[in-house]
């Protein structure tokens, strides 16, 4: 296999996340729980500094700080982060059923914020945090990692830059077991797979079609014959754009030969992706200078999440909005919130129908 400098030089595009120096002050993190790994692995990678760590439950915090950052400070109370002069980007990684208020609490603190996805629950109540931000001149993000996974980079750098040609096909076809959410909190969202999971894939085919206007979207949901999950494990979504399509398939109870899939087709080039897992991905790419296989370094877990914090990071050096902006996350939220709605009444949807989470029914259950 070629190295990626031995590539065609068109090929070899900017996938990595960029480099930040200075970081612009200290990062605090409200929230240890289990995903915070990630974080923190990636900001200690990346040299990213971690002033603060915060949890109700101070033992998670200090188990983090001891693994991690051995020097930042730890406390239970959230507040008490946020009143921290030297902390300038806060990075919440909390359930939904809080986020927002502790969003609001950073914003209103003057602090530059990180929120972990699903961003909200009503789209009015994101364009309230968004205008919050702009009140008080600082940045809110959302922690759409999914966008500097390795190969999801590289498949956004392809097509912003043209080498594919007009995207006519995104497929997404994934078949895992995400049955570890079983007695967790995650196991009381009805939606798991459509809101918590697939946030990501529809935020990737909204920066994918270069927010081309979907036009319809359609979704099933279904319980598999064996599964114990409260959830559906099984769903469908197929996205109409006005000459192009989307369709993302989940199926989240397969224990035996996981398989993960991407397939880009353009006017002038493809790409084709896939693995065992969403981290352990391959990559070939088919335009006119041939068939190319595409040597990445790193994995979404946890470069993904080192990528979203360099972006936001950036962001504020540049004096610009970060490209995961909480207006920019609207449009992936839409999506998503009538994909569900598609999924609770077996019809389509269409754009500007569905302002918020649409609650579970009978017919979902």
């Amino acid at each position: 296999m070629k190295t990626f400098e031995q590539l065609p030089i068109e090929l070899q595009l900017p996938y990595l996340p960029a480099k930040v120096e200075p970081f612009p002050g200290a990062i605090g993190l409200i929230a240890c729980g289990e995903i915070t790994k990630e974080h923190l692995t990636a900001y200690r990678s990346l040299g990213f500094p971690v002033a603060c760590l915060c949890d109700p439950n101070l033992e998670k915090a200090i188990s983090r700080q001891q693994e991690f950052f051995p020097a930042a400070a730890v406390t239970d109370d959230y507040q008490a982060l946020l009143a921290r002069p030297d902390i300038t980007i806060v990075d919440i990684a909390t359930h939904t059923d809080v986020r927002s208020q502790i969003v609001q609490q950073s914003l209103l603190a003057g602090k530059h914020t990180l929120s972990q996805k699903p961003f909200v629950e009503e789209l009015a109540q994101g364009r309230a945090l968004a205008e919050l931000a702009r009140q008080n001149s600082v940045k809110l993000a959302v922690n759409q990692n999914a966008r500097w996974a390795p190969h999801f980079s590289y498949m956004r750098q392809a097509v912003s830059s043209g080498l594919l040609g007009r995207l006519s096909a995104i497929r997404f076809n994934i078949h895992w077991d995400h049955t570890w959410t079983r007695g967790t909190k995650f196991e009381k969202i009805h939606h798991l797979l459509l809101y918590d999971f697939a946030i990501h894939w529809f935020d990737l085919m909204i920066c994918l079609m270069s927010e081309r206007p979907w036009q319809s979207v359609y979704a099933t949901v279904r319980k598999s014959q064996t599964q114990e999950m409260a959830p559906p494990m099984i769903a469908q979504v197929v996205v109409d754009f006005a000459d192009a399509q989307a369709s993302l398939c989940l199926d989240a109870a397969t224990p035996r030969l996981p398989l993960n899939q991407t397939y880009l087709a353009g006017s002038e080039g493809s790409i084709f992706c896939t693995g065992p897992d969403y981290s352990v991905q391959d990559l070939v790419i088919e335009v006119e200078s041939g068939k190319h296989q595409v040597p990445l370094k790193g994995f979404w877990f946890p470069d993904g999440f080192g990528g979203s914090m360099a972006e936001l990071a950036a962001s504020i050096l540049e004096n610009r909005q970060p490209t995961h902006n909480a207006l920019n996350n609207l449009a992936s939220l839409e999506l998503c919130f009538a994909a569900i709605e598609s999924a609770e009444t077996g019809l389509p949807v269409f754009p500007g129908q569905v302002k918020g989470l649409p609650k579970p029914t009978v017919r979902s259950r």
